[in-house]
């Protein structure tokens, strides 16, 4: 291996772990927002919205861009309003696409990271923005199409943001009732392991660990009481865990295990009839970094997902998702794979593309999905797919940063 391929072995697994948890937004992850009350992008189990904080521009201005230009730097947000229709974000910039990611038109322009887009149609939509507030990210606000964004507040953390209405929305545990001016803290139980999520103000998920077992739990009134609806011995540790939800009984739940060798395991549960029964979607045992959280080393049943890592997962509905792959030692280290049927089935998909960055993945519906990949020194591109991911077209290749960066 040369010195250029370590160096992006090197790049990629620190980029792994500091956006992991709760993208993806990358996904930033989550439904399509024609379903407004069903927030998920993206580390996403891979979670750009969770990064660590950006130092604050000091005396910087940016200039502000040509007319369907973006400025440059990588993409660290990604949203659809629908598969025509989106709003991209990085360092200093959001743009919005009307023509499948092909031409992008700046909105807003200043000296800070952009670290999730969340929108409920293509009117409405919200922006966490990093400017070095270890607390809080500010909130921008736009309700005509991102013609004009304004001050909406705050974000109290830098979990992952959904708005079920123009003034109700969930970060992790905080809830917000006017927009996000003011946020109130919900209750949730003894030993939760990351974030837990609040698909609405009744409904929520979290995950708790003790003595070589795991527990998903749920709450169906707010956090005031919580039951274990899932427990399970575990080899693995559970390490980390991202939450999806695509209605008031769904819940998708990633648990990520051991790392090592530039591998971390992982596993992918699902239920849709609020934890009654579980579906076993995915469990990613990896020689390097053993076996997947619930999960012996030998599993055989239950489907594994292409690369050595977990990527960004991205949830449409109950009955659809898709799931990044990471490979930090591959030459082409980015693929995804998908379930159509609740998790009963798995496709890993045949796609590999470049990028040794973060994944953005945001999808309108089953059959259509956006897909950015980034990269430490080339150009960050959108691909995107009109039939499920059989095929991609490169639909932007966004402008490289200057020297790299």
């Amino acid at each position: 291996m040369n010195r250029m391929r370590m160096f992006a072995v090197t790049v990629a697994a620190a980029c792994l772990f500091a956006v992991l948890f709760a993208c993806s937004n990358n996904g930033n992850s989550g439904p399509a927002p024609s379903s407004p009350t069903s927030g998920t992008p993206a580390p996403s189990v891979v979670s750009p919205e969770s990064a660590p904080p950006s130092s604050p521009a000091q005396d910087e201005q940016l200039a502000e861009p040509e007319a369907g230009k973006i400025p440059t730097s990588q993409v660290t947000a990604l949203r659809l309003a629908d598969f025509q229709s989106g709003w991209a974000g990085g360092e200093g910039w959001i743009a919005r696409t009307d023509d499948a990611g092909k031409t992008w038109s700046t909105q807003w322009n200043e000296p800070y990271t952009v670290r999730q887009l969340f929108a409920l149609n293509g009117q409405e939509a919200w922006a966490t923005i990093d400017t070095g507030d270890a607390q809080s990210l500010r909130l921008l606000q736009t309700t005509n199409g991102g013609k004009t964004w304004t001050e909406a507040g705050t974000a109290p953390n830098r979990e992952f943001l959904h708005f079920v209405s123009s003034k109700e929305a969930f970060s992790g545990s905080a809830r917000t009732t006017d927009g996000g001016k003011s946020w109130t803290e919900l209750k949730t139980p003894a030993g939760v392991l990351g974030a837990p999520y609040f698909h609405d103000r009744n409904n929520g998920w979290a995950v708790t660990s003790a003595e070589g077992r795991f527990s998903i739990q749920r709450t169906t009134d707010g956090g005031q009481t919580w039951r274990s609806v899932l427990k399970r011995d575990t080899v693995a540790p559970v390490t980390g865990t991202v939450i999806r939800s695509a209605g008031k009984d769904d819940a998708w739940v990633v648990l990520v295990g051991d790392s090592g060798m530039s591998q971390t395991s992982y596993s992918l549960f699902h239920t849709a009839d609020g934890g009654k029964t579980w579906i076993p979607v995915l469990a990613n045992n990896q020689a390097g970094s053993g076996p997947a959280p619930g999960f012996q080393m030998d599993e055989k049943k239950v489907p594994s997902n292409a690369g050595s890592s977990p990527g960004t997962l991205y949830v449409v509905d109950p009955k659809t998702a898709f799931m990044g792959g990471v490979c930090s030692a591959c030459d082409l280290p980015n693929t995804m794979g998908k379930t159509i049927d609740g998790g009963k089935t798995w496709t890993n998909l045949s796609a590999e593309f470049a990028g040794y960055g973060t994944q953005l993945i945001a999808a309108a519906d089953a059959g259509h999905i956006w897909w950015i990949n980034n990269d430490q020194t080339e150009p960050s591109v959108l691909y995107t797919s009109s039939d499920g991911g059989l095929h991609w077209n490169t639909a932007h290749t966004f402008a490289k940063s200057p020297a790299g960066q």
